[in-house]
């Protein structure tokens, strides 16, 4: 639960805080060198496990980093990926010059002022990491409850402590540095997996299917239980979405839960980039031979942005092979069937325009733009994405083409025909398709609810206080 007090926002997290042990003796013995070692040990190991486990950094002293992730688990799994590649980072140091951490980790309220990160949460993640023997992993009793059914791992009770400007004692739980070199492989598995959202491997097995012209489809499944098929739209590639810091949470929660089946549309991603058709009826075509290729009867769809429209067109064709849809952030008409005005018209070709000569140059000068409207309030981490997303997801020229042909959508005819269960969300200031689309497209499907979200971003980002709201209305509209 967020709540919002003016411009101060409070939500629960998870925070890690980890410090150098002895970092004052580092140095005094060799200040150059310890600070290079940090950097590269910032750069080499704790960013990346925090990215791949979709933490956020929010603060970085002289000797550690305070980071929030939305789930203990990741936390967690993200603390012991770090602390386990540390002796081999250290081998062949002298004593005297290795770097050893210290890691807290605890759950709990805290508090947004600005760009500061505040509260009682962080406080005790750094009590814990002051408590926690050098190389280990101290937890709170907090985290440890949400984790004890995740996660293979038996954290050692080390009693209540009082904890410096704590009133109530603090619970806590630990790993000690032999403790985390000893842990077998199944138990590292296990929480790579509950980390990611996703059960079982951490990367699905890529398969092919053929659409009805002979186009090659590339699809993945992960996960069991009932089958939820994510509709294809522009700019999707199976091979990063799993490290997807804008919306991977989202699709790990999803495969943890379900049988989820994602797919590349034609002309992006894994499938055939070069096609002979690029048009509405044939990305409906797609999803069509997707699901027949995964051996599926029924499932609910999940669509996104455009991909909204083709799950309408499928559900209205199939009526019998959809037990209900979610569909955000998207729209019944495309740009060229609104009512526009003659410089929205010219805006839109010079887009085009801009898309010809700079989609795939490796300056992202060009492609920020488009992040920009996609996602105007993203991180540094989640643009850089996004800006890379779209240069490897399809060709210059075939992104002029999906773009010209979802320009021509126009699915107002068939929402009346629906009759799966259907759950519309949309942002309320989404940059790039009007609330108005949304509301447009609940209003014309028999029973369908409709969930506003208070945000500026066309796809809503995991670091922001509306996306618990999205994560539950989806994930819990699904188990229905």
């Amino acid at each position: 639960m967020t709540v919002t007090e003016g411009k101060i926002t409070r939500r629960l997290a998870a925070i890690l805080a980890a410090d150098v042990v002895g970092y004052s003796r580092l140095i005094g013995t060799d200040e150059l060198g310890t600070i290079r070692a940090l950097r590269a040990l910032r750069g080499e190991c704790v960013d990346p496990a925090v990215a791949r486990h979709r933490g956020r950094v929010f603060k970085a002293t002289g000797d550690g980093v305070l980071v929030e992730f939305a789930s203990v688990v990741d936390a967690v799994a993200c603390g012991i990926e770090i602390q386990r590649a540390m002796p081999g980072r250290n081998a062949a140091l002298p004593e005297q010059r290795r770097l050893v951490l210290r890691i807290g980790i605890n759950v709990g309220d805290i508090v947004i002022d600005g760009e500061d990160v505040l509260g009682d949460g962080v406080n005790v993640a750094a009590r814990l990491e002051s408590l926690c023997e050098p190389g280990g992993l101290c937890i709170s009793r907090s985290a440890n409850e949400q984790i004890r059914d995740k996660l293979n791992l038996s954290f050692a009770d080390l009693g209540e402590h009082a904890v410096k400007n704590i009133a109530r004692a603090v619970g806590v739980f630990g790993l000690r540095a032999e403790d985390i070199a000893g842990l077998p492989e199944v138990a590292l598995e296990g929480a790579v997996a509950a980390g990611s959202g996703a059960p079982g491997p951490s990367r699905p097995e890529i398969r092919y299917c053929r659409s009805g012209d002979g186009t090659e489809l590339a699809f993945a499944a992960l996960g069991q239980g009932s089958p939820v098929v994510k509709v294809g739209n522009w700019m999707t590639h199976l091979e990063m979405d799993f490290d997807n810091p804008v919306w991977g949470r989202l699709y790990g929660e999803l495969a943890r839960r379900h049988r989820f089946v994602r797919y590349d549309t034609r002309g992006n991603g894994l499938s055939d980039r070069e096609v002979e058709d690029i048009s509405f009826d044939r990305f409906v075509d797609d999803l069509a031979a997707v699901i027949d290729a995964a051996g599926i009867e029924r499932c609910a769809l999940v669509g996104i942005s455009q991909g909204c429209a083709i799950a309408v067109a499928y559900a209205a064709r199939h009526p019998e092979r959809v037990s209900r849809m979610v569909l955000y952030g998207g729209y019944v008409l495309g740009a060229n069937k609104r009512s526009r005005t003659a410089a929205q018209i010219e805006e839109f070709e010079a887009t085009l325009t801009l898309m010809r000569l700079g989609w795939g140059q490796n300056n992202p000068a060009f492609r920020q733009m488009f992040t920009t409207q996609f996602i105007p309030e993203a991180t540094r981490q989640q643009a850089d994405y996004f800006n890379e997303l779209q240069r490897a997801s399809t060709s210059p020229e075939t992104a002029v083409r999906i773009m010209r042909a979802i320009a021509e959508t126009d699915v107002g005819d068939l929402l009346a025909k629906l009759r799966a269960p259907t759950l519309v969300l949309h942002a309320r200031e989404d940059a790039r398709v009007p609330f108005e689309m949304g509301r447009r497209m609940a209003a014309g499907i028999p029973g369908a609810r409709f969930q506003p979200l208070q945000s500026r971003n066309h796809l809503i980002l995991e670091t922001e206080p509306a996306f618990a709201q999205l994560l539950d209305a989806v994930t819990g509209f699904l188990a229905e």
